[in-house]
């Protein structure tokens, strides 16, 4: 056990590392633009505070076609952009570009579904003292939907931190690079249960924090 941690430690500690910093930065980005696009969709659907169902509906469509792509193949159909926006196609930085690419209609759909609990006569009573629809959406619903929201991101997280897994067996790096390299590769198995476990060990620790 000590000389297997001495000799592949630094390695797993990077990959932890790396696996992280994919997910969170992932994430970030991925809310950036998946909330914006949870919002349009719940405030312009058929009785939305700003209805637009022609909008909506061709709106909806292009977030499930996107939502719909297998990620491995949007990751190799994107290296291009990927290639422009980050100056290549390797690396935990890279990966970024793909996997907010595919993470943020996924969010988008949880942010709507979130948004759509909020019972309508809590909307409707806003309206009735003079509210705005940006402060509809700011101070009543982004605000009501808090622990549905969360439970999302919980969701969204974990999901990531799964794709990362799947990056990392093409060279973005992560615990999925260490696995794939050494696991499979090399047919050293102590490594890829290591992994393994690191990365249940993640999931877990990340479902605590939401669960707190």
């Amino acid at each position: 056990m000590a000389q297997f941690f001495s000799q592949y430690g630094p390695l797993l500690a990077e990959g932890v590392w790396e696996s992280v910093y994919m997910t969170l930065a992932t994430t970030a980005l991925a809310y950036v633009l998946g909330l914006p696009m949870g919002v349009l969709l719940t405030v312009t659907k058929r009785g939305g505070i700003a209805a637009a169902p022609r909008f909506h509906a061709v709106f909806g469509w292009v977030v499930n076609i996107l939502r719909s792509l297998p990620f491995l193949i949007l990751m190799f159909f994107v290296i291009p952009f990927t290639r422009l926006v980050a100056g290549t196609s390797i690396g935990p930085t890279a990966a970024l570009v793909p996997l907010t690419i595919s993470a943020s209609p996924f969010i988008a759909r949880m942010v709507e579904q979130s948004l759509e609990e909020i019972d309508a006569g809590v909307v409707e009573a806003a309206e009735c003292m003079g509210a705005t629809k940006w402060q509809i959406v700011t101070r009543v619903l982004l605000v009501e939907s808090v622990p549905s929201l969360l439970r999302g991101l919980s969701i969204s997280v974990i999901t990531i931190l799964g794709y990362t897994a799947i990056t990392g067996a093409f060279g973005a790096g992560g615990l999925g690079n260490l696995a794939y390299r050494f696991g499979y590769q090399r047919y050293q198995k102590d490594v890829m249960y290591v992994c393994i476990l690191l990365l249940i060990l993640l999931v877990c620790a990340i479902q605590i924090i939401f669960d707190l």
